[in-house]
């Protein structure tokens, strides 16, 4: 009985000292965070405007194959159950 209390009032400090702790470790967490932001190199705007296009033509062209095969594969189910129904 007297060990659980014993270790009930050491997960409280634990508990306080994480707690207390927060602050700093949120503060430094932040400062690394503005120190890495600076280094990121950004792209200018003829680069994000060119990766735009290509993404954008990307998805057509996905969105377009994946009709056609689509299609394609429904017509064969069609064609199969109905030639398993007749």
């Amino acid at each position: 009985m007297a060990i659980a209390q014993a270790q009930s009032s050491d997960d409280s400090k634990n508990l306080s000292q994480k707690v207390s702790g927060w602050p700093a470790q949120a503060k430094e967490y932040i400062q690394e965070l503005q120190m890495e932001m600076k280094r990121v190199t950004w792209p200018n705007w003829k680069q994000v405007r060119a990766t735009t296009i290509v993404v954008i033509a990307a998805v057509f062209g996905f969105a377009g194959y994946f009709f056609v095969v689509d299609a394609l594969v429904g017509r064969g189910i069609t064609k199969l159950f109905d030639s398993l129904t007749r």
